[in-house]
């Protein structure tokens, strides 16, 4: 399946040893006057606005760096930010949620590209398509979204982007880079990746490269070996730019390579992923205001079966393939209307086609004779539309309206199972007959609407009150997966529970209204003491939860830990607080800085039709830094705390998990060009399981026994990063 030949691991780590030995010996290239320096067409009046409201946080290079060491999966890159959660699958591929809302109810862009998913398990998440890394900046806008940052979505946008195109001060070529390579003691997880650029003042040219690898985990205390939790990830791509007085031209073209990644939490693995990206964008700033236009295409081919952990060495498996294909593009204009008023309009469209096919196996009576098509020419087509007003009434106060149109159109062809005859399959071939002889095409309109108003009293303070109401369509596999054997429903699903689903054709789009408010403190003086606290509600018609079809039971007819659901429409309710806040402790020229940082965050959520704790979110948690500073050196004291999980989703099984604590250690050294960073993750190698991280039917396959899944023991980091 792969169209492009992968680097071997033993290529990688050579590549990098003799590359990155050389350059540490050199003297310091990266001194002030070669440092090439970012290039922007925007205006400063597009920066101070409200698009970004006060629950926006944006990370940059100096809070991402860090990460990059403990971490190859992007998702996880959020983990400092308050009202964000991380469903654990594979060790890449995490799915992010805000305020309890995860998947495909989070718009995710990455460089500005709507990515969706190919796979029945979500195992392909978009985040997966861009290593940490390749990541320059990171911005999660949670809850009250402004229609400009995307539709068709219910809990919040995620964005991560590349660093943006380096321009040289003249017309010579002037020449950057970066190396890094990291090993973590867990897994022996190990990668390194490489940046490099060439620019003059009107051209730039670069390439990034990654690579990332882990053999199985082991969890805390006593809890052993994590079954299928290993992976191995390479990421490329080059970009292309060129600029011309406040125009800039960006052409970016990229690959993704993950020939495996273990799903510790899915009866399947991943065994091969492959992706190619074209990006392409203008943006342009003028006497009247900015213009950002993009377009992109992608494709992907994605395999799954059993890695070796649940039996793939020994058996032929149960072959799954999803090829998919996206275009988009996405016009954007601010306009100044006056010195108080922008408008800010713009259009999008995003056409996804999908097919999803499981071939007979040899000599099986249950997988064959025929290939069983999940999804057969699978397509969703959206267009978006909005228009934002914001003014700035006073220096005091602001607001901004925002009102956002999305069409989507859905379809898919004829289904058919392994087979139309015999016990085995009956249930699959009497629902692909009904799915068969329904309609397919499903068109919805959807309204969206932000309004925000800020009240700033001085330069340190401001206070935020907002209300969004927020729509989702469902996902190709929310309406078009249609088989109700048991084997074929435990399939699909992105929960990592072992229950099985199945699509609903008559899905209601999703609409969520949205209040919150937000209070910022940043003080001033010696202290430092900034102080943020945002408190919300969420009401959803036609929240789309599940009802049961059936408990599952084994050969012999005996009951199972599992179930099997449909999608339906309900109606729920989330709420929730946000605090996050920092003081600095001690600060002089002779002793360094010190600085403690806080943040916590919860969420409660209700599905209203049936009465019972809405499924996968996080209990109560709360984070606490201490970080000091001196000279070159940096070193931060870490305690994550979590609450038990006792509201759980009964009905799906959910299991409840205890409180734990972790307690991180990490420093870092710079020196001219390069910076060392080591680190111990769960110093006290404290057992605990996942609260997202559904259960281990990877353990459950070899052993018998159901478990949640483990959290990660202590594991000793170390990276090195050179820059050129």
């Amino acid at each position: 399946m792969s169209r492009f030949q992968p680097f071997s691991r033993k290529a990688a780590l050579l590549s990098a040893s003799f590359l990155i030995s050389p350059f540490v010996a050199l003297p310091a290239l990266a001194q002030e006057g070669t440092v090439l320096p970012p290039v922007s067409v925007k205006t400063q009046a597009e920066q101070s606005t409200l698009e970004k409201p006060l629950n926006a946080v944006t990370l940059e290079d100096e809070a991402i760096t860090p990460k990059r060491v403990q971490t190859s999966d992007s998702a996880s890159l959020f983990s400092t930010v308050p009202g964000v959660s991380v469903n654990e699958g594979g060790g890449v591929s995490g799915l992010p949620a805000i305020h309890g809302l995860g998947t495909a109810r989070v718009n995710l862009l990455v460089n500005g590209m709507h990515v969706g998913v190919a796979c029945p398990n979500d195992m392909n998440s978009p985040l997966s398509y861009i290593d940490p890394s390749q990541v320059g900046t990171a911005t999660v806008i949670a809850g009250i979204t402004p229609v400009s940052a995307g539709g068709d979505s219910i809990a919040g946008t995620i964005i991560l982007s590349s660093p943006e195109p380096r321009f040289s001060s003249s017309d010579a070529f002037d020449f950057s880079g970066k190396l890094s390579a990291f090993y973590r003691s867990n897994g022996d997880g190990l990668g390194g990746s490489i940046s490099a650029s060439a620019a003059d003042d009107t051209f730039s040219l670069s390439y990034a490269g990654a690579y990332a690898s882990s053999n199985n985990y082991e969890g805390g205390g006593d809890d052993g070996i994590v079954r299928s939790s290993e992976y191995q990830s390479e990421n490329q791509q080059v970009s292309l730019a060129a600029r011309a007085d406040t125009n800039l031209f960006v052409l970016e073209v990229g690959q993704q390579y993950i020939p495996y990644e273990g799903y510790p939490n899915q009866y399947m693995d991943m065994l091969e992923n492959s992706s190619d990206h074209i990006n392409g964008r203008y943006e342009g700033a003028f006497a009247w205001g900015t213009i950002e236009a993009r377009a992109y295409w992608q494709d992907v081919e994605h395999y799954m079966n059993f890695l070796a952990d649940k039996g793939g060495t020994a058996t032929g498996g149960m072959p799954m393939y999803t090829d998919s294909e996206t275009i988009g593009y996405a016009l954007k204009a601010v306009v100044f209307l006056s010195e108080q008023d922008t408008l800010r309009i713009g259009n999008e469209f995003v056409r996804m086609t999908l097919d999803d096919w499981w071939p007979a196996v040899s000599g099986s009576m249950m997988m064959g004779p025929n290939t069983y098509i999940n999804i057969n020419d699978g397509e969703r087509q959206r267009l978006g539309t909005y228009a934002e007003w914001e003014r700035a009434w006073s220096s005091e106060w602001t607001t901004l309206l925002g009102v956002r149109n999305d069409i989507v159109w859905m379809d898919a062809g004829d289904v058919q199972p392994y087979s139309w005859m015999g016990m085995m399959n009956m249930a699959d071939a009497m629902a692909a007959s009904a799915f068969n002889a329904a309609s397919h095409d499903k068109t919805d309109s959807n309204v969206d609407l932000t309004a925000l108003v800020r009240f700033s009293p001085d330069a340190r303070t401001a206070f935020e009150l907002g209300y969004a109401r927020k729509t989702r369509v469902p996902t190709l596999y929310e309406r078009y997966a249609w088989g109700r054997g048991s084997m074929s429903s435990r399939m699909i699903g992105w929960f990592g529970d072992g229950n099985g689903y199945v699509g609903n054709l008559d899905l209601e789009p999703e609409t969520a209204n949205t209040v919150s408010a937000t209070a910022s403190w940043q003080g001033g003086g010696d202290s430092g003491l900034s102080f943020k606290i945002t408190p919300y509600y969420t009401q959803i018609e036609d929240y789309i939860g599940v009802e049961k079809l059936q408990d599952f039971t084994d050969m012999m007819g005996m009951p199972t830990p599992f179930s099997q659901f449909q999608f339906v429409n309900h109606d729920a309710e989330l709420y929730g607080i946000d605090v996050s806040g920092a003081v600095q402790l001690l600060s002089s020229p002779e002793t360094g800085s010190l600085n403690l940082s806080f943040l916590a965050s919860w969420v409660e959520g209700r599905d209203e039709t049936v009465d019972t704790d809405l499924y996968h979110l996080m209990p109560l948690s709360g984070q606490v830094s201490l970080e000091y500073r001196i000279d070159r050196w940096t070193g931060t004291a870490e305690v994550q705390l979590v609450s038990e999980k006792s509201q759980v989703d009964t009905l799906r099984h959910e299991p409840e998990t205890a409180a734990y604590a972790l307690f991180n250690l990490r420093g870092s050294y710079s020196f001219e060009n390069v910076r060392f960073d080591a680190g111990i993750e769960n110093a006290f190698d404290t057992a605990y399981d996942l609260p997202l991280g559904g259960v281990s039917l990877g353990d459950y396959d070899a052993t018998g026994d159901l478990r949640a899944v483990p959290g990660e023991g202590r594991s000793f980091t170390f990276g090195v990063t050179v820059r050129l």
